[in-house]
């Protein structure tokens, strides 16, 4: 392009094609029907309208072709030759065989014929749509819908680049990521939207949802973040890559990062819970007998559990061995109390833990945490009672029993 020259068209559309990955065919076509939809608003929904992306004359003032060529959105109207004009409708698209010797110039045309009528709504166009009104004025019948229709094709052209700039980024965009959910991302923190965190990962923006946030966390603008790939939300407005930081999948995913077992599948994570911010459990098992699955999580010195500690800001990590026993299980999970006795009821799916007094502050946790943590691992209902209150509650039923004649 020459400095100073006037942008053309078709340079935007090779650069934009260029710099966003689009074909540059797709923007064409997508321009075109654009220009002819609001065409057809503007002269009339019941014209014969088509529009071409093609290279044309650059005329003067008085209508002269310069020699220059130009790339443009050209807009023709379709008129059919017939033996007469009946439907009051279709007649701005016909014109009667009888008369059809005027539009050429030469000969009387067939009926079926059909004529296309370039409509010149650009503003250097203004002498050819002079010409063209003095002359078939009354066919077209396009004088008074002219006025204005350049400006409008000019803001339809921009917001159609633009839209289908939009679509083509969101549509790449899901490709990329579409078979990565579940996995974890890093990136850049950028902004805040009303407690939102707008991320920067590669070429696209995510979205950490305040609701997806662990609390007591926080980032500042330039801050590196790891955080899960949640969802893709196709529809969403905004950025369409979800994160979180709170699910309990991110837990389990930086646990795979930093124990190779888990990541070549001799150790599996058989269920998570967690209180984001607070406290979580892991139960985890081992396909190989030589391979201690918790002592595999916990690395030497604590090395590996560090690591993921450290990355949730300090969050407390219970690793607890999985069993097939579902009262075993649970009082794994139940730990770091101590559990006497184990009362299932199969049918509700519901345990009773008996532990001793001083272990059931232990066992509950602070506000319930480890028994609701312990419910959430194992999938049972958990009831924790100490022993001196099972132990008064036997004493009560034998009275009662004894006291029967």
């Amino acid at each position: 392009m020459t400095p100073g020259a006037p942008v053309q068209l078709d340079d935007i559309l090779t650069q934009v094609a260029k710099d966003k990955g689009i074909d540059k065919s797709i923007l064409i076509a997508t321009l075109e029907d654009a220009i002819a939809t609001a065409a057809k608003k503007h002269f009339g929904q019941d014209r014969r309208l088509t529009a071409r992306y093609e290279q044309v004359d650059v005329v003067n003032e008085k209508g002269e072709a310069t020699g220059r060529k130009k790339w443009k959105v050209s807009l023709y109207q379709t008129i059919t030759i017939v033996e007469q004009v009946v439907d009051p409708i279709e007649a701005v698209n016909q014109f009667p065989v009888e008369q059809s010797a005027r539009l050429t110039g030469d000969g009387p045309l067939n009926a079926g014929d059909e004529l296309d009528f370039q409509i010149f709504y650009d503003d250097e166009d203004a002498q050819q749509a002079r010409a063209q009104d003095e002359q078939y004025g009354d066919v077209l019948g396009l004088k008074t819908f002219r006025r204005g229709f350049g400006r409008i094709a000019a803001q339809t052209a921009k917001q159609v680049i633009l839209q289908r700039t939009r679509d083509v980024e969101r549509e790449n965009v899901y490709n990329e990521y579409k078979d990565r959910k579940g996995e974890i991302v890093t990136g850049i923190v950028r902004r805040f939207e009303r407690g939102n965190l707008v991320v920067e990962i590669g070429k696209s923006e995510a979205l950490l949802p305040m609701r997806e946030q662990a609390p007591r966390e926080s980032f500042r603008v330039g801050d590196t973040m790891k955080a899960l790939l949640l969802d893709i939300d196709r529809m969403a407005r905004g950025p369409q890559l979800i994160l979180s930081r709170a699910h309990k999948g991110f837990l389990e995913k930086l646990f795979e990062q930093e124990v190779p077992e888990i990541f070549e599948k001799i150790v599996r994570i058989e269920s998570s819970a967690r209180e984001p911010g607070a406290r979580a459990k892991i139960a985890v098992s081992s396909r190989d007998r030589d391979v201690d699955p918790v002592g595999a999580c916990v690395g030497m010195k604590g090395s590996r559990v560090q690591a993921v500690v450290q990355e949730l800001r300090g969050e407390k990590i219970d690793i607890v061995p999985y069993d097939d026993d579902p009262a075993r299980f649970v009082c794994n999970a139940i730990a770091p109390a101590e559990v006497s006795r184990v009362i299932i009821d199969a049918e509700g799916h519901r345990m009773e833990l008996v532990v001793p007094d001083e272990k059931l502050s232990l066992a509950i946790g602070k506000k319930g945490q480890n028994v609701r943590l312990a419910s959430q691992l194992t999938g049972w209902r958990i009831d924790i009672h100490s022993e001196s209150k099972i132990y008064e509650l036997e004493r009560r039923a034998k009275e009662q029993i004894s006291s029967i004649p």
